[in-house]
């Protein structure tokens, strides 16, 4: 293996390379779960030796000598079936590896050895390729229960001796990771509950004091179970004829998660010849489940070797019961309620908690000073233990994370360990806080007068009049909302707003007439006098038509300030609390006397916020700050508004990188002038981007913004054309709704404008949309215009359009060859806006331009195969992969080994869940991508995991090793795409 770094090349050699992968697995965190573990150090292992799979049997079953099968990798599911339970006397490599303790090879792979109530055979699928060989190395663990590390090899793939030691050096990681968690050994703390049972060979069967219960016998010499009495008399619904199927019959009836715990049990019991006792659910005849208390002792023979376990079995579906309800009560309490056990990690919180903590999957298991919302209470771990320490409860205020709520929190000491309830005291430090910030204003209000005059004397837009306003006056009078008003015409609108939302906001805006006595503004304007409203019930008595307004916007307690210059309403201020409150003399008498300074700095920066209003609003939310430099496209663009101080208008483009090199260029345009066409615009151009990243055709993206333009009512019309330029195929797809067609200038210097037969605007359309296609010669000139660039007063669109085809076969014609950057567009969509629009004051409509050169992705950059359809496909893609890669020159190790695992996980997940023709496809361009495409529709999606699934990981592993992954629908299924970053030079 050659890696080039810094210019040198140097060979990796497997040695190294193994040391690699172990300082890899040497990294995994000592907190993963058991599951997680096994399985990263079983890709590492069928990784390094190219495997076409593996498996990780544990011993299990005490003394009737099972292996279970408890985690795989790249294997399909009907392979794995027969392997879900083997003897640990058969003749299969991991029973051989795992009896023995030696290294187990067989030349052809073959159905384990049966056993009773299973038989592999039957089980084994039919369209397993020949030749398959199989490895397999012991996993040690405490005295003699070993498990077993298998690799399946691909036909003629014999491993060598470095290769089987690194298999065993694997495994002896794993169980070293095992021993931990107490998986293939006995805990110190089952050991300590265990020594009070000897085992004696007279010791009569654990019983419980409840009835009825079953006792039965399991001679561990035969596997026989028998029983006192029929087994449905005690646990209704359970087939009666489980004790004749023995042992594994039994096991078979476990719930899949209580399985590993029930194991142990017996396991533990056996070893020790002693007592143990479990509670679990096993399966009813009809799927359901009932839970159940099993007791048990061994029993040892003259030399105490174990013979047979005797014990009872009784329904304990009721106790459950009982608890799942006290469960539900505590789990729905308003307030909050966490248990923590004798460690100090959570093991139940209730859904008020959750609110505050997080989901119970993500910290249930934590300490309880471990969770992010706890790190900012003093001393957190110290109450804890004190409490417990005293037992006594408890309890003390503590700020919330956002820092204006509040909590009490109560600690109570319980039998091993402690319970914590949390109490929203918000309001009563609202309440609190309030009262303290009104008895600070009282002293402060002769320099707040001081300070407000200066702030607005230097207001300079009415939005600093507003933040002045904000800061000087809600603060020190404790008030939760404020709303500047001015005149426009007869109505009042809403200059600004602090403390409301912005739904509010809309429905007061226009709403209220400056004449109209019946509304409390215009009461006070009329009066010229501040008008004083201490609660809701006042105002809805005073001006009942203000209830939608007072109901919508929350609060209870108003001051309203009429503001006028010159004997002139010029507009209002409303500052608003939310609680209701009667001002006192000193405060009503500094709002009378702000509100004419408030008017003098309105009218001043009246006059400065009509200039530029416009301009900032354009320069916020129109267009994009910078289009993406894409190694794809080069692209360059232009927006003329159409005449300076007019309202703005709703012509947009947008450049949009899509997976697999592709990029989408788009350009629209909301019909009329004015802040609302801005701000549809703004909506629209989200969406676009937002259904882009779903990765839709053009005809499907367009119909969803027919759908959003409609639903803004009949009035609302735009135009938008939306293609997407494959760099592999060079090929241009796109649809229009209501755009002119685009212009393509070839490097000759040859255009033509693309066929297209326009659908009407977004918002009255009727969807499908046509899409076409069209092949583009390497650098090729893409235009995207609106249609104020071709249409003026004096010149019709077809006409503005001939004239942009001349002048761009005129630019491409003389300029010279097409520049690594965009400065020759820029230059060139300048020279052609200023050639096609007239004097900037005579414009009528706005103007838009979009262009783009295109820069096709050349063969030696892609790379594409086919891959057979059976396991063997994993293995083949991680050898292409590194082929690929080294062909490249970039034979970084690292990335190396991170696409084959990348690849391995998505064609196994092909193999294992979709179906055929699969194919592989690597580009390397702005990123390295890697596609695995299939015949399948079904779309895959991260989910969470239990510890006992032995599936349903690969998907965050590909989350975790790519900067990017998603799902690409095509005409004959799918492709699951990642992209990686490429190394730097």
């Amino acid at each position: 293996m050659v890696n080039t770094r810094g210019g040198d090349i140097q060979t990796v050699r497997p040695s190294q390379r193994h040391r690699m992968r172990m300082r890899l697995l040497d990294a995994v965190d000592a907190d993963r779960r058991d599951v997680d573990v096994l399985l990263t150090a079983l890709q590492q292992a069928v990784a390094e030796v190219h495997g076409l799979g593996g498996m990780v049997h544990l011993p299990g079953g005490g003394m009737s000598g099972i292996l279970y099968l408890v985690a795989d990798s790249g294997l399909p599911e009907p392979m794995t079936r027969p392997w879900l339970i083997i003897p640990a006397r058969g003749a299969a490599p991991p029973s051989r590896a795992a009896r023995d303790d030696i290294v187990a090879w067989q030349p052809e792979l073959a159905p384990p050895d049966p056993v009773p109530g299973r038989d592999p055979a039957a089980l084994w699928p039919s369209r397993v390729p020949a030749g398959i060989a199989h490895l397999a190395v012991p996993i040690p663990g405490g005295g003699r229960r070993r498990g077993a590390l298998s690799v399946l090899f691909a036909p003629g793939d014999e491993p060598g001796a470095a290769e089987r030691a690194f298999q065993r050096e694997v495994a002896e990681w794993m169980s070293g990771r095992l021993r931990a968690s107490g998986i293939l050994n006995p805990s110190p703390t089952l050991l300590r509950a265990l020594e009070g049972g000897s085992g004696s060979r007279e010791a009569p069967p654990w019983d419980a004091d409840w009835a009825p219960s079953l006792a039965y016998t399991w001679d561990l010499r035969t596997g026989e179970l028998t029983s006192d009495r029929p087994v449905e008399e005690v646990l209704a619904g359970i087939d009666p004829a489980v004790m004749a199927g023995g042992i594994e019959a039994w096991a078979a009836l476990i719930h899949p998660d209580d399985l590993p715990g029930a194991v142990t049990g017996f396991d533990m019991g056996i070893q020790l010849r002693g007592g143990f006792q479990d509670e679990y659910r096993i399966r009813r005849e009809d799927g359901t489940y009932l839970w159940i208390e099993a007791g048990a002792r061994t029993l040892t023979d003259e030399e105490g070797t174990p013979v047979k376990v005797i014990g009872t079995l009784r329904d304990s579906s009721e106790t459950h019961t009982a608890a799942e309800s006290v469960g539900r009560a505590l789990r729905h309490m308003s307030d909050g309620f966490v248990s923590l056990d004798s460690d100090w990690r959570i093991g139940f919180l209730n859904q008020a908690a959750e609110k505050l903590f997080g989901a119970a999957g993500d910290v249930a298991g934590s300490l309880l000073w471990d969770i992010p919302a706890l790190h900012a209470v003093p001393g957190l771990e110290e109450r804890c233990r004190a409490t417990v320490a005293e037992g006594r409860p408890a309890g003390f205020d503590v700020p919330g994370q956002d820092g204006t709520s509040w909590y009490h929190l109560r600690l109570v000491p319980v039998p091993e360990g402690l319970t914590l309830y949390i109490t929203d005291t918000t309001e009563r430090h609202l309440r609190e806080a309030e009262r303290a910030a009104a008895e600070r204003a009282a002293g402060e209000r002769a320099a707040l007068v001081q300070r407000i005059t200066r702030e607005l004397a230097e207001a300079v837009t009415a939005q600093d009049v507003i933040a002045a306003v904000a800061d000087g006056v809600m603060t020190p009078l404790g008030a939760t909302g404020l709303v500047m008003l001015g005149v426009a015409g007869d109505r009042l609108t809403v200059v600004g707003s602090r403390g409301y939302a912005e739904r509010f906001t809309r429905l007061l805006d226009g709403q209220w007439a400056v004449t109209d006595t019946a509304t409390p503004l215009g009461d006070a304007l009329r009066t010229r006098t501040t008008l004083f409203i201490s609660s809701q019930e006042e105002i809805l008595r005073r001006y009942p038509q203000t209830r939608a307004l007072v109901r919508e916007g929350g609060k209870q307690a108003w001051a309203f300030l009429p503001l006028a210059v010159s004997g002139r309403e010029i507009g209002a201020v409303v500052i608003a609390f939310g609680r209701a409150r009667v001002l006192d003399d000193d405060e009503r008498t500094l709002l009378t006397a702000l509100s004419g300074l408030i008017a003098q700095a309105l009218e001043r920066a009246g006059l400065y916020d009509e200039a530029t209003t416009r301009a900032r609003t354009l320069q916020r939310s129109l267009l994009p700050r910078a289009l993406p430099e894409l190694p794809e496209v080069t692209t360059a663009a232009r927006y003329q508004p159409a005449t300076q101080g007019a309202d703005v208008g709703g012509d947009w483009y947008d450049v949009i990188p899509l997976s697999a090199a592709r990029v989408a260029l788009v350009i629209g345009d909301v019909m009329g002038h004015g802040m609302a066409e801005a701000a549809t615009m703004g909506g629209l151009r989200t969406a676009v981007r937002t259904l882009s990243e779903l990765e839709l055709p053009p005809d499907e993206i367009l119909g969803h913004l027919n759908d959003i333009v409609g639903d803004l009512g009949n009035d609302a019309f735009a135009t938008c054309l939306y293609g997407i330029y494959d760099p592999v195929t060079r090929r241009l797809s796109y649809a229009s709704a209501g755009q002119p067609p685009p212009l393509v200038a070839h490097p000759d210097g040859s255009v033509a404008f693309l066929p297209m037969t326009p659908d009407p605007p977004l918002g009255v359309a009727a969807p499908p949309f046509e899409v076409r296609e069209t092949l583009l010669p390497a650098d090729s000139l893409l235009a995207l215009y609106s249609d104020g660039l071709v249409e003026s007063k004096d010149r019709d669109v077809s006409t503005g359009m001939s004239r942009l085809a001349e002048l761009l076969s005129r630019s491409v014609t003389a300029m010279p060859a097409a520049p690594a950057d965009a400065s020759g567009l820029d230059a060139l969509c300048a020279a052609l806006t200023s050639a096609l629009l007239p004097a900037h004051g005579a414009l009528v409509d706005d103007a838009a331009l979009l262009l783009a050169r295109t820069h096709p992705l050349t063969a030696e950059n892609v790379a594409e195969w086919p891959l057979p359809e059976d396991p063997t496909a994993a293995g083949r893609a991680r050898e292409l992969v590194r082929a690929q890669l080294t062909a490249w020159d970039l034979a970084d190790e690292d990335l190396i080994m991170t696409t084959e695992l990348l690849v391995s996980e998505l064609v196994g997940n092909v193999v294992r869940h979709a179906c055929g023709p699969t194919r592989l496809r690597m580009l390397r361009s702005r990123a390295l991508i890697c596609e695995v495409s299939d015949a399948s529709l079904t779309t895959p999606h991260i989910r969470h995991t239990s510890d006992t699934d032995e599936g349903g990981r690969g998907l965050q592993l590909i989350s975790a090793l790519c900067r990017r992954w998603g799902t690409r629908h095509t005409r004959t299924g799918k492709s699951i795409w990642t992209e990686q970053p490429l190394p730097t030079a």
